[in-house]
């Protein structure tokens, strides 16, 4: 059974970075797409970016393309979200997630396990 925990959450002022980490075990994690999601206060879960299996393609929300880069170390099973330029709407939980399914264009699918969330808070 996968197992996925993130860290790197926290409290950082408009336009700061943070680097958001997902450790993964259980299964062969080279074997699975990844992505990460998130969730503002009283607001739907959302895509955020997802990253082929190699890493080698990946694909981001309209809202983080050219501020956020996903990458993933398959000899350490850890996916990363680094996160620059932030602004307040970027305030969430962000959710790390694998699946079974990639494309370029339609990101990550058949979602099959989900982390615990980390909190992102961007003051103004």
């Amino acid at each position: 059974q996968v197992q996925l925990v993130e860290s790197g959450g926290g409290l950082v002022q408009s336009g700061g970075s943070l680097r958001l980490s997902c450790a993964a075990s259980g299964r062969t994690f080279s074997s699975y797409p990844m992505g990460w999601f998130r969730q503002a206060p009283g607001k739907e879960r959302e895509f955020v970016a997802a990253i082929s299996l190699s890493g080698g393609s990946t694909v981001y929300a309209d809202s983080v393309k050219g501020r956020f880069t996903i990458s993933r170390d398959n000899a350490k099973n850890t996916v990363y979200l680094q996160m620059n330029s932030l602004k307040p709407e970027d305030t969430a939980v962000y959710y790390c997630t694998s699946g079974r399914t990639y494309s370029s264009n339609k990101g990550i699918g058949s979602l099959d396990a989900w982390g615990q969330g980390t909190l992102v808070t961007v003051s103004s």
